[in-house]
């Protein structure tokens, strides 16, 4: 081939590469023309649901689009993730991502790859999560918890949000480490466990702090949290690690999309989540349940969820609730 037909085909290549490389940032700017489905994958009502709301109205001014929380609670707070793996990668399907997405795949089988299915968006806040019972429980500390279970092997009950959530996780490694045995009893929500432990159905609950108005109306007392350190609203009580039992569940959550969105409807939505941060009524909201900003941009969000699913296989080989092959 001679230079000149070398030439020639390097610039119709180019003539023919840059309308694809201007329509990016037009798709973007066009992006978005039709309402947005942000799933909240936890029932209505409940700390993830509002705090998801608060989000969403604020990354739609944002946007310049209408981001519409739709409630899908179940299955662990997989009902989200497993949607958008048949959705379209048009940007207009997201859901709330927990850790759970990083967890549950070594516990059972799932409709997801965590490492191949989704676009990582962004990260944005984390739960703080703790163990209630009833005011009236002869249960009043976490050490007299441990003496009523040694006393009366897994007759102790604790609800959860779902099998392999985090709340759930939380209290197995706690007990694991306690050396006792404790019977769990799994809900779809925050709300469902309130309502059973406030009906003498189970006799703890472990959650996010849907129970804080509970606790602080006085019919439940928090035994612990599960940080690494003490909550700045109920800076008396203890949590599990500092009582020696080396049990840490900070839990950051974020929003996904289907994997192969367009970079730049990506970098759009990024953008407009990112701006709520800064909104004082999204922090009031955080602030509300106990919640603070932990921010990831999507690089560094996917590469902290490769990362957790590595911690997240031994964690659960370890407390013996890996799925058997």
């Amino acid at each position: 081939m001679h230079r000149t037909d070398r030439t020639r085909r390097r610039l119709l290549q180019a003539a023919l590469a840059s309308p694809a490389v201007v329509a990016l940032p037009a798709l973007a700017q066009a992006f978005p023309s039709r309402p947005i489905r942000l799933i909240c994958p936890w029932p209505a009502g409940g700390s993830t649901d509002a705090v998801m709301r608060s989000l969403a109205e604020s990354a739609s001014k944002t946007l310049g689009g209408q981001v519409i929380v739709e409630n899908k609670p179940g299955a662990s707070g997989m009902l989200g993730p497993n949607e958008l793996v048949g959705a379209r990668p048009d940007g207009y399907t997201l859901s709330q991502l927990t850790i759970g997405i990083a967890r549950l795949p070594h516990m059972q089988k799932m409709q997801f790859d965590p490492l191949k299915d989704f676009t990582y968006i962004a990260c944005l806040t984390g739960y703080t999560f703790g163990l209630v019972v009833r005011a009236d429980s002869p249960v009043k500390t976490v050490q007299e918890l441990v003496d009523w279970c040694k006393a009366n092997p897994g007759k102790f009950s604790f609800g959860s949000p779902g099998n392999g959530t985090t709340p759930h996780l939380a209290v197995e490694e706690f007990a694991f480490r306690a050396g006792i045995k404790m019977q769990h009893v799994p809900f779809k929500g925050v709300a469902e466990g309130m309502q059973a432990l406030l009906g003498g159905h189970i006799m703890s609950h472990s959650d996010s702090t849907g129970w804080a108005s509970h606790v602080d109306a006085g019919t439940m007392r928090l035994l612990a949290t599960y940080g690494s350190k003490r909550t700045r609203r109920w800076p008396n009580v203890p949590t599990l690690h500092e009582l020696g039992y080396e049990t840490l569940a900070d839990s950051p959550f974020g929003i996904g999309g289907p994997r192969g969105m367009d970079p730049a409807i990506t970098r759009r939505l990024h953008d407009g989540f990112r701006k709520a941060l800064e909104d004082p009524a999204v922090l009031a909201t955080f602030e509300r349940y106990d919640q603070s900003v932990i921010y990831m941009n999507s690089a560094d969000y996917e590469k902290f969820i490769r990362e957790q699913y590595v911690k997240e296989k031994e964690i659960i080989e370890k407390l013996g609730l890996a799925m058997k092959a």
